[in-house]
């Protein structure tokens, strides 16, 4: 969508007229954008949240965009939809695109066993007796683990057949993925997710790739509510490795164009979209709560296909989709205020106070 555009949606919203989001279905009024921004900027407000921006996907076109608030707290620099985030673990769904797009080219097989790749057992060994959370369960022998495990959040307790969210281990992913394409893991996301969705203000960044000059400048530092119980600037971040659960920097504009791309079929193909969009199923049929890079959710009858990212004081983010309806719904924020505490082993994205606000906008049969 051009520029022009673009900005006339955002202005639209900010004035206080309703934005085009298609024909209404049945009796329902068109949605109350207006509102829909006022209760984002009241939940904003009460998140301690300095600022946050929002997109809108409707049928495959960017039908809202706007920011709320101020990206820089500081020196009052307004959030706007070209604001940059650190979007945390919604990276997750931009790295299974490159795992799936691996997997059709013949390159990658998410079924080979972890034992193949030569670093697996003994990060396995090591990492299974650390006291972390995410270790717990960790089983290393028989090594049955596969590729698919790790992106599914499968691979703890026998792997396969228990969902429990673990990032440390799809970050780890990126290093098989790494060895069968010869190629950094930071590469293949420019490759096969941001030059063909057009997502030209968008980097990964690790310890050894610092954030591009231009996106820097632009980035919205990291917030917190300090123990006065003010807004203070973060800490800057610690670096961490090329991994695949994180370390995207991007705008929700950016998003909203891998959105696109993703439902037109321009990164994979309708099959590995719907298996990455398909509960996992455990060895005796149940459906899991995730799919490859996604949380899978069923709620008040319609299919919620979504993503949270969090990292303490400091960013949070929420990527919303409901196929079925071909709406999607982004936000992205300077703190964590964004996040909830959603369980390990469960999707209640219900508990968001800003899924709540959007699916009661936008979606026909809520209340």
């Amino acid at each position: 969508m051009k520029s022009h555009l673009l900005f006339l949606f955002a202005l639209t919203a900010c004035t206080g007229m309703t934005a085009a989001l298609g024909q209404p279905q049945g009796d329902k009024a068109s949605p109350d954008v207006p509102a829909f921004i006022e209760r984002l900027d009241a939940l904003r407000k009460a998140g301690n949240i300095p600022g946050l921006s929002v997109a809108v996907v409707k049928n495959q076109e960017i039908v809202l965009t706007l920011g709320l608030g101020y990206a820089d707290f500081e020196h009052r620099i307004p959030a706007s939809a070209e604001t940059p985030y650190d979007i945390a673990s919604v990276t997750k769904p931009l790295s299974a695109v490159v795992a799936l797009r691996l997997e059709e080219e013949g390159v990658l097989d998410l079924d080979r066993p972890m034992a193949d790749y030569s670093e697996w057992a003994e990060f396995c060994s090591d990492f299974s007796r650390q006291p972390s959370i995410f270790a717990r369960e960790l089983r290393c022998q028989p090594s049955v683990h596969t590729l698919r495990h790790l992106l599914s959040h499968t691979a703890t307790s026998t792997p396969g057949n228990q969902f429990s969210y673990n990032p440390v281990l799809y970050s780890w992913a990126s290093r098989p993925i790494m060895a069968a394409a010869d190629t950094p893991f930071s590469a293949l996301v420019d490759q096969y997710v941001f030059v063909p969705a057009g997502m030209t203000q968008s980097v990964r960044q690790h310890r050894d790739l610092p954030v591009r000059e231009d996106l820097a400048k632009r980035l919205a530092p990291p917030h917190r509510v300090g123990t006065s119980g003010a807004i203070e600037r973060a800490p800057a971040l610690p670096l961490q490795g090329d991994g695949a659960a994180g370390g995207v920097i991007t705008t929700v504009l950016d998003l909203a164009k891998f959105d696109i791309a993703l439902d037109q079929g321009v990164l994979i193909s309708e099959e590995s979209r719907e298996v990455m969009m398909a509960p996992v199923r455990s060895s005796n049929g149940e459906a899991l709560p995730y799919g490859i890079g996604w949380y899978v959710q069923e709620y008040q009858g319609n299919t919620l296909i979504w993503h949270s990212g969090w990292w303490e004081d400091a960013y949070s983010s929420l990527y919303l989709k409901i196929p079925a309806l071909d709406l999607s719904f982004i936000v992205l924020a300077n703190s964590e205020g964004v996040w909830w505490d959603n369980p390990l082993d469960q999707a209640e994205i219900q508990r968001s106070e800003f899924a709540q606000a959007f699916l009661r906008t936008f979606v026909n049969d809520q209340p």
